[in-house]
């Protein structure tokens, strides 16, 4: 769960960034469910290490520190970008930063969607109901984002040379 907090909270800095970047109004709107679904996602995540009296990671989610991560456990998670991936989705505006946005959004997703799976496949994953429910929500709302993103993706024209 941790883990999970920490790689929604960059999904959320990602897509805080389309309103100020440029963004087109469809990456817009999804940027803007990804963070409200993200959010929710991570309070239950920090509710349920609280509850536990685990740490509860508190990561920032305003982009103030894009690059601080370098080297972290965070790096090694799945569809996490780099810092230099995140320095650059930073610094494109416009028509650009929808398509950079989109693609390194699914490659998030995806990684997401793969540490479910791991879950999934780890022994006693089904006996925390909790868990079960906030993996398989996780599972299902990633998928089909990144088919919409994917869909999107296709539809947006062609870059200049």
């Amino acid at each position: 769960m941790a883990g999970m907090i920490e790689h929604h909270a960059q999904a959320i800095v990602m897509a805080g960034w389309a309103p100020s970047h440029g963004a087109g109004p469809s990456v817009r709107t999804l940027a803007e469910r990804i963070v409200n679904a993200q959010q929710d996602e991570m309070a239950t995540a920090q509710q349920w290490l609280a509850d536990r009296r685990k740490p509860v990671p508190r990561p920032d989610t305003t982009g103030r520190s894009v690059a601080a991560h370098r080297g972290t456990h965070s790096m090694m998670m799945p569809g996490m970008l780099s810092p230099d991936q995140m320095r650059r989705l930073e610094r494109t505006r416009g028509p650009a930063f929808d398509r950079l946005f989109l693609n390194s959004m699914i490659q998030h997703h995806q990684g997401a969607v793969a540490m479910v799976h791991d879950l999934f496949g780890s022994y006693g994953a089904g006996q925390d109901e909790l868990i079960f429910k906030f993996a398989s929500d996780v599972n299902v709302d990633q998928t089909t984002e990144i088919a919409r993103m994917q869909r999107m993706l296709a539809a947006l024209p062609p870059t200049r040379s």
